[in-house]
């Protein structure tokens, strides 16, 4: 299996050279995939085998799942993540071969011979390392590190990083069970040194690109940080996840055995940048959890990470039992990632470690309908939240049975923790909690709700809290104001009303008399007749919100352009529409749309971002959801499901299409 990556990486620099001598700049003639900036007709222009794949169904199977794909300019390189692969392959940009596979022990490609090991600071006694996550039911979970007293079916700690969960149990939506799956998001920093990538055990990851780029891509990346924003799911558990998927069919994964469900869509802020709430400069990481049901929103500061810290616990997001906290002294046992007991002694499942959450959350935000969103605490959970029982988190989200004693399904037992946040429990010290907006709502008037309420304590008159019901969706950045954008395809009982929230990573507050800085919503816009699923930051403040117009409510198809600071909407398509990720292409001022439910099949979507023109929809296959752009040579790259006939002689086994400019 390893002459296959090595042939196509042999094959990829002889392209890159060919590409260099005979192809420049400017789209001569006979080479109509260079230069692309040439005005032209958007077409496909050629297709990118994806590594072990096949129309046999083993070892692979056909390239038919899949989620976010992402383009880095500095290195030219696509990546997209692969859940049938069980990997988030590598291609080069500028010759359409694939160069590596990022993945673990379980990967499809290479028999995951290419795994990426753990980073350990490598010494003989007192070693530093990332631990293994242990699940809300007492089990180690092996899509994480295999290290400390890890051991699964006979397999024992070995230092790898176990793998992605893969999309074969679970990857349709018609049976309820996406929220299972992984990889998902992804996203590079801007330098191409560190890849960001969610997973269906409610963690992300991040790697070091740095020997994977360095070794001219025959050495696999590093694992530098493990970072859980949830419980993961039991999947290695006595019962596994069939109780979830059980629970999955009209009870909401209310089963224990769901835990946080998948980490899902992210956004970085890319660099680090400054932020002018706190004159701090930093990098942070913002990411959902939950889809569909009580999602959140966890904000990470990954600053230690992306700038190789000198202090272990900072460069690789250690978790609290490394660092003493809360005068307990140093930790004589290293302790693995846990949830921990829900509260009191004994609460948790036999040998349920104490909660031991990474250091490096900032806060979580929970979409739980709570009955206010008091954003000048430090955990929201006070006031009309307190005597409406909504703490933060809510440990109930998601779990309203338990196992009790011997795995008995039916006994009452205690709650699964929820999320990596909240009242100081297990090494933890206290971390920021916070819920959703309070948004306008009248049941008499459909379709005009959704406007933000001023936040405080208590319920404001005619507004009630923000759910997510239909999931939270996509994130983006924005350094103008520094502050996130998310998606909510459905935030008040009114199935037409969505919402753009904005989040303020780092909002002031007053505790003890000191000023801390804490996540909180602090606007909201409404989108309607939408279902606002990804966000793409174009020229200036415009931002292109896709929408997938489904989950409940048939819309037409829509897209629409908004001022990112005010909410303003600036320009609606109905050409296209009913799409997952978007794609703004700086290299030729371009949206990128990928419209894969469109009443007249898939469809790439394209607007020009300068003039807030629609210009042409153009064919693809199934289920392609996904777009990324190289604004060098404007390629734009989607992943086609197998049949159709835009995978040309790869048609059986899918493929990632290459679109540009003839």
């Amino acid at each position: 299996m390893k002459s296959i990556l090595v042939a196509l990486r042999g094959l990829a620099v002889l392209l890159t050279l060919f590409l260099l001598t005979s192809c420049g700049g400017g789209g001569q003639a006979g080479c109509p995939t260079c230069g692309t900036q040439q005005n032209g007709a958007i077409a496909l222009i050629d297709v990118m085998l994806v590594p072990e794949h096949n129309p046999n169904g083993e070892p692979g199977g056909p390239f038919n799942i899949f989620d976010i794909g992402w383009v880095d300019p500095t290195t030219r390189t696509y990546t997209i993540t692969d859940r049938l692969g069980l990997d988030v392959p590598v291609f080069s940009t500028t010759s359409n071969v694939a160069l590596w596979v990022i993945g673990g022990d379980n990967t499809v490609a290479e028999n995951g011979n290419d795994f990426s090991s753990c980073w350990t600071d490598g010494a003989a006694t007192n070693a530093l390392f990332i631990p293994p996550t242990m699940t809300g039911m007492g089990n180690f979970t092996r899509f994480g590190c295999k290290t400390l007293s890890y051991h699964l079916s006979g397999s024992g700690a070995n230092g790898h990083f176990g793998g992605f969960l893969g999309g074969q149990c679970c990857a349709s939506r018609a049976n309820n069970l996406n929220p299972l799956t992984g990889p998902n998001g992804l996203e590079e920093s801007s330098d191409g040194n560190f890849a960001f990538i969610s997973n269906g055990s409610s963690t992300l990851f991040v790697f070091d690109m740095a020997p994977l780029i360095t070794s001219n891509y025959t050495a696999a990346p590093l694992l530098t940080a493990a970072i859980p924003t949830g419980t993961s799911p039991d999947y290695d558990g006595p019962n596994g996840i069939t109780p979830c998927a059980s629970s999955a069919n009209g009870r909401a994964f209310s089963d224990p055995t769901c835990g946080d469900l998948r980490a899902d869509e992210l956004a970085t802020t890319g660099k680090v940048v400054h932020f002018a709430q706190d004159g701090s400069d930093r990098f942070l990481v913002a990411i959902i959890n939950g889809d569909p049901g009580n999602a959140f929103v966890t904000i990470i500061d990954a600053t230690g990470v992306v700038t190789r810290s000198s202090d272990p616990v900072k460069a690789h997001c250690l978790p609290y039992s490394y660092t003493a906290p809360n005068g307990q002294g140093a930790s004589s046992v290293q302790s693995p990632f846990s949830p921990g007991p829900t509260a009191g002694a004994g609460a948790g499942p036999a040998g349920l470690p104490p909660a031991n959450y990474s250091t490096c959350v900032l806060g979580q935000i929970y979409y739980d309908f709570a009955t206010q969103n008091d954003i000048s605490t430090f955990i929201d959970d006070q006031g009309a939240n307190a005597a409406s029982g909504n703490t933060c988190p809510n440990v109930q989200e998601f779990f309203i049975a338990s196992t009790g004693a011997g795995g008995n399904v039916n006994g009452v037992g205690p709650a699964v923790p929820s999320g990596a946040s909240g009242h100081a429990k297990g090494f933890n010290p206290d971390i920021p909690c916070h819920h959703g907006p309070m948004l306008t709502f009248d049941p008499t008037k459909p379709g005009v709700g959704g406007q933000f309420c001023a936040p405080g304590a208590g319920t404001p008159a005619g507004c009630v809290g923000s759910g997510a019901p239909a999931g939270l969706g996509g994130l983006a950045f924005m350094p103008q104001n520094g502050t996130f954008l998310a998606t909510n395809g459905n935030s008040t009982p009114d199935l037409t009303v969505g919402s753009v929230d904005v989040i303020d990573p780092l909002h002031a507050v007053t505790v003890g008399g000191v000023t801390k800085y804490v996540p909180v919503v602090v606007n909201s816009f409404p989108i309607y007749n939408c279902m606002p699923t990804g966000l793409s930051p174009g020229p200036g403040t415009d931002v292109l919100v896709s929408c997938a117009d489904h989950d409940g409510r048939a819309f037409a198809p829509s897209t629409v352009i908004i001022n990112g600071l005010t909410g303003a909407v600036l320009a609606t398509f109905n050409q296209i529409g009913f799409s997952d990720q978007t794609w703004y292409n700086p290299g030729d001022n371009h949206y990128y749309v990928a419209g894969r439910d469109m009443p007249t099949g898939p469809r790439l979507g394209v607007i020009d971002a300068g003039t807030r023109t629609w210009l042409v929809n153009i064919p693809t296959n199934g289920n392609a959801h996904s777009v990324a752009a190289d604004p060098i040579n404007n390629h734009i790259f989607v992943p086609l499901p197998a049949g159709g006939s835009n995978c040309q002689s790869i048609t059986a086994d899918g493929c990632v299409g290459v679109y540009g400019a003839q």
